[in-house]
C-alpha cells in the first residue's frame, strides 16, 4: 500500500505528509493491523526486566504527541518511543523545516521539539494504557527541556515525576541540535550533574517499579568526548544509551542547496557514522550499557550492522519515510536470515561480536560481553 501512497507524499510538504500519516494511522489502524511479521524466541529479549517480543522499535520524533501509538504498534514494533515532550507545549522552529533529498534517502530537520506539552501527552498516554486488550510492546518516552529553560534539569526532574510511572522506559534527550545549549549537556560535569539530578529524582518519585534511564547522544562526539561521557555513564549507573541522534556533518555527495539547510541530518548518510559510535561505545562501556542502535537503518542488513557493532535494539525512522511500514517486516525477517548465515542461534550472540571492527577497521573481533538473556 505504501508503494501507492508515496508518490503522493513526496508531492506534498514533509511535514505535512508526516501529519497525513498520523491521521490516516488514527483513523485506519484496521489497514495495518493484519502484519503479517515473523514471530521467533530468536529475536525476543528480556532487557531491564522488560520483555521485547523483537528488537525493531519506533525512534522518537515520529509520534511526538503521543497521539497514534496503538495503530503504530500494530505495525509490529517490539517497543515504541513517543516524544520528545517538554514541560510546556512549544511550536519548534519555523517553517519549513523538514527537507528531504530522496536522490541519497537524507532528511534534514530543525524541528525544535514541537510539541502539545506534558498536560496533554499524558492525557494521550492514559488514554494509550487504558485500551484494552493491550497492543504488544513497551512503550518509550523521550523527555526534552524548552528551548527558554536555563534550569534543564527543572524540565527533566519534572517530567520524570509526571511520567516516570506510566513508562517501560524514559530517554533523556540531551542530542538534538535544534535547541540552543542542549548539546551542551553532553560535556562531562554538566552531564554529570545532570544525571545526578535525574537518578535523584526517579528515586525519589517512581516507587518500587522505576523506569530504565537512557541517555541519546548526538555522532558529532571527539574521542575524548565520548571517553568522558562513558566514564560519567558508568559511575552514574544509566540503564542504558541510545545512539544516534542526527548529525550537523553534511558529506561532500549531497546536493549543494539541501546541504545548506540548517539542522540534523539523517537516512542513509548517517548509517555508518553512527554504527561507528556504537561500536566506540560499546567499547568504551565494556558492554555492560545496553545500546539502542538508531541513524540510516533502511535495510536489515543496516540493522545487523548495528548489532553486531554492539547494539542491543534498534529504532528506525527516516527509513519509513523512504521504505513504508513494510521496513519493520523485512527487517525482522533478514535479520533472521542474517543470523543463519552466521551460526547465530539467538539475536544476543550477535551483539558486539565486530565491535572492534566497526569502531577501527584495522582491528579483529572484539570479545563478546553480554546484558541480555534469552527470555
Amino acid at each position: 500500500m505504501y508503494a501507492l501512497l508515496r508518490p503522493f507524499l513526496f508531492n506534498m510538504d514533509p511535514e505535512d505528509a508526516h501529519r497525513a500519516v498520523l491521521r490516516l494511522l488514527r483513523v485506519a489502524p484496521r489497514f495495518c493491523i493484519n502484519a503479517k511479521l515473523p514471530t521467533s524466541t530468536a529475536l525476543k529479549q528480556t532487557l531491564w526486566g522488560k520483555v521485547f517480543h523483537n528488537p525493531v522499535g519506533l525512534a522518537a520524533g515520529f509520534d511526538k504527541n503521543a497521539e497514534a501509538l496503538s495503530p503504530l504498534f500494530c505495525l509490529g514494533f517490539g517497543f515504541v518511543e513517543a516524544g520528545t515532550v517538554t514541560l510546556k507545549p512549544q511550536d519548534g522552529n519555523p517553517r519549513p523545516r523538514i527537507f528531504r533529498d530522496i536522490s541519497n534517502k537524507a532528511v534534514i530537520n530543525r524541528m525544535g521539539f514541537p510539541n502539545v506539552g506534558l498536560a496533554q501527552f499524558k492525557e494521550n498516554v492514559t488514554v494509550f494504557l487504558g485500551i484494552r486488550p493491550r497492543t504488544h510492546g513497551l512503550l518509550g518516552i523521550n523527555i526534552g527541556m524548552n528551548k527558554d529553560q536555563t534550569d534543564p534539569a527543572h524540565d527533566y526532574k519534572a517530567l520524570i515525576r509526571s511520567l516516570g510511572g506510566m513508562a517501560d522506559y524514559l530517554t533523556i534527550n540531551i542530542s538534538s541540535p535544534n535547541t540552543p545549549g542542549l548539546r551542551n549537556l553532553q560535556e562531562k560535569e554538566p552531564l554529570r550533574e545532570l544525571l545526578k539530578a535525574v537518578m535523584a529524582e526517579r528515586a525519589a518519585s517512581c516507587g518500587h517499579y522505576p523506569p530504565p534511564i537512557l541517555v541519546k547522544l548526538a555522532p558529532d562526539l571527539d574521542e575524548t568526548q565520548m571517553r568522558d561521557i562513558a566514564q560519567v555513564l558508568l559511575e552514574e549507573k544509566v540503564d542504558g544509551l541510545i545512539l544516534t541522534n542526527t548529525t550537523l556533518s553534511r558529506p561532500d555527495f549531497l546536493p549543494e542547496g539541501f546541504k545548506g539547510e540548517r539542522g540534523g541530518l539523517s537516512g542513509a548518510p548517517l548509517t555508518d557514522l553512527s554504527t561507528r559510535i556504537i561500536a566506540l561505545f560499546y567499547t568504551l562501556t565494556k558492554g555492560q550499557i545496553p545500546i539502542i542502535g538508531a541513524g540510516g537503518i533502511l535495510t536489515a542488513q543496516d540493522a545487523y550492522d548495528k548489532i553486531r557493532a554492539g547494539a542491543t535494539l534498534i529504532q528506525v525512522y527516516s527509513g519509513l519515510v523512504y521504505e513504508g511500514p513494510e521496513l519493520v517486516q523485512r527487517i525482522q525477517s533478514g535479520l533472521l536470515e542474517l543470523m543463519k548465515r552466521d551460526g547465530f542461534a539467538h539475536i544476543s550472540q550477535a551483539v558486539g561480536t565486530l565491535s572492534r571492527d566497526y569502531a577501527h577497521p584495522d582491528t579483529k573481533n572484539a570479545g563478546e560481553e553480554k546484558h541480555v538473556h534469552i527470555a
